[in-house]
């Protein structure tokens, strides 16, 4: 695994934690040589998280479109910082520059990157690890929703394993290193469904 894509606020949010654990894992990701892939930000958790791994002898590669360029909020420092238009070439880029997607907390930006890349493995257009950092039980509930879509037939049981969760940067990366992908596919779950709710 050579690059990590991490999703996370531009806040810094109201836990300490959140911001200790963003350079934790910045710094857990500089001592295996696995490369950052984030969102170019220079403030809250992003900036933390990036400067973490530069300090700690890491790669970074930021990824911002011009409009949050032109708003001073970018990591200028970085040696790699990749200035797009529009927020889906963004998100395209970073998908296609890494090999796993972490979540920290966030808020509406970061639930739209995770989700989206979740999806896309769903739909096997990827077979990355995508996982939940879970910082002092911020994703509890939003892990007990993921649980309830399954109980009421949104999500495929079989799709459960696309989200993997831990509290600890060193245990979700070595989740990531043992991960094998599951074929799934959503076409035929949603027809075998169909097809039992017009039996039943």
């Amino acid at each position: 695994m050579k690059q990590i894509c991490v999703f996370c606020g531009s806040s810094a949010g109201s836990d300490p934690e959140y911001v200790n654990m963003a350079a934790k894992l910045g710094k857990a990701l500089a001592e295996k040589s696995i490369g950052l892939v984030y969102g170019g930000g220079s403030v809250g958790m992003m900036g933390v998280l990036a400067d973490s791994v530069v300090k700690n002898g890491g790669s970074v590669t930021g990824v911002i479109t011009e409009h949050l360029y032109k708003m001073e909020v970018a990591f200028t420092e970085l040696s790699d910082l990749r200035v797009v238009n529009t927020m889906h070439e963004r998100k395209a880029l970073m998908a296609d520059l890494s090999d796993g997607f972490i979540s920290l907390p966030g808020g509406f930006g970061t639930m739209d990157e995770m989700f989206e890349i979740i999806t896309w493995a769903q739909l096997n257009l990827h077979q990355k690890p995508c996982g939940f950092l879970n910082v002092n039980g911020y994703y509890n509930k939003l892990i007990e929703f993921i649980d309830h879509m399954i109980l009421k037939n949104f999500i495929n049981q079989a799709c459960r394993p696309l989200v993997q969760v831990d509290e600890d940067p060193a245990g979700l990366l070595e989740k990531f290193h043992n991960y094998t992908p599951l074929p799934t596919n959503k076409g035929e779950w949603s027809k075998r469904l169909a097809a039992n709710e017009c039996l039943g």
